[in-house]
């Protein structure tokens, strides 16, 4: 594996606690892994043991941790240089890197060994892609050379719902395959709305996110433009018959708002004097800001639908 930067806050890092262990796994993105994961075993609706059912979603869990650790202790350089992410551990000098790396290994293996023996290769083998997509295609390969970083990177943040409904199931579905979809699709408009409002950070770290390379008014467009297949992919399962009407009702009610949001963003040209809008907060952070509960709400609808129907 190819080593990153030096860490450039502090040549001796102070003793780390429990704390920056857990920063380093990224608990608000692990909060969303984990939901959806938890919908997509739940979505499965097949008789699966408490015990084995909670060990699942701790995999999920601790291997998606696993994969944030690894981000930040690749990208340790690029964290000090912006300033919402220089008070993570490795930028602010809590931890060295060596450790991040032991620890994230760590859990990755524990995570996937875990998932293997307790429920059953399907799910272990998914685990394992998710965590090298993100780790070595992602973060690697992707985020430092193209501005499709995110695009394909996306795949990684979508496999939870197939890794819980094979952990339950043992096998793949028409479903799983498209609430993974939903979440691939999702990721370009989610991220880029955050970029628009944070890409002084980008620039700053030489990270070549669209509104760095392509400018905001590109961005804007290919946000309104991702947005479209995204519902397309949110309203499949229910025009396909796999799902019901309390799933259809909420996707159509949900996708609208996310389409009224988008094009917000999208037709966005004008400024107040400041730079700000004149409506207050600003189209792209109320985009960004709904997205996460519109996931959310997605994936409630799957598990109401599939228990409530």
């Amino acid at each position: 594996m190819a080593s990153a930067a030096p860490m450039t806050a502090t040549a001796t890092p102070l003793p780390a606690d429990w704390r920056d262990f857990l920063a380093l796994t990224k608990p608000r993105v692990m909060t969303l892994v984990v939901f959806t994961g938890l919908c997509g075993m739940l979505a499965a609706n097949v008789p699966i043991h408490p015990v084995l059912g909670f060990t699942a979603i701790l995999c999920i869990a601790l291997g998606a941790g696993a994969a944030g650790a690894l981000n930040q202790w690749y990208e340790s350089d690029l964290d000090s240089l912006m300033k919402r992410t220089q008070g993570r551990p490795l930028p602010a000098g809590r931890m060295d890197r060596q450790s991040a790396l032991h620890f994230g290994v760590g859990l990755a293996a524990f995570s996937v060994i875990l998932m293997y023996f307790a429920l059953n290769l399907a799910a272990a083998a998914i685990l394992t892609v998710s965590i090298l997509f993100y780790v070595f295609i992602y973060t690697i390969w992707l985020k430092r050379r193209t501005a499709q970083n995110i695009v394909i990177g996306g795949a990684a943040g979508a496999f939870p719902p197939m890794i819980g409904w094979a952990a339950a199931t043992g096998d793949i579905a028409t479903l799983p395959v498209l609430l993974f979809a939903l979440i691939f699709l999702w990721t370009p408009p989610h991220f880029w709305a955050l970029a628009l409002f944070v890409k002084t950070d980008y620039a700053n770290a030489g990270v070549p996110m669209l509104p760095v390379v392509a400018g905001e008014r590109m961005t804007r467009t290919q946000i309104g433009l991702y947005t479209l297949p995204m519902v397309a992919a949110a309203i499949a399962p229910w025009a396909l018959g796999l799902m019901g009407n309390i799933y259809g009702v909420a996707a159509i009610v949900l996708n609208a708002l996310f389409l009224l949001f988008a094009a917000q963003v999208a037709l966005r040209t004008t400024r107040s004097e400041d730079g700000q809008p004149a409506d207050g907060m600003k189209p792209e952070r109320r985009l960004f800001k709904y997205s996460i509960l519109y996931l959310f709400l997605m994936f409630g609808a799957v598990v109401a639908d599939r228990w409530f129907a």
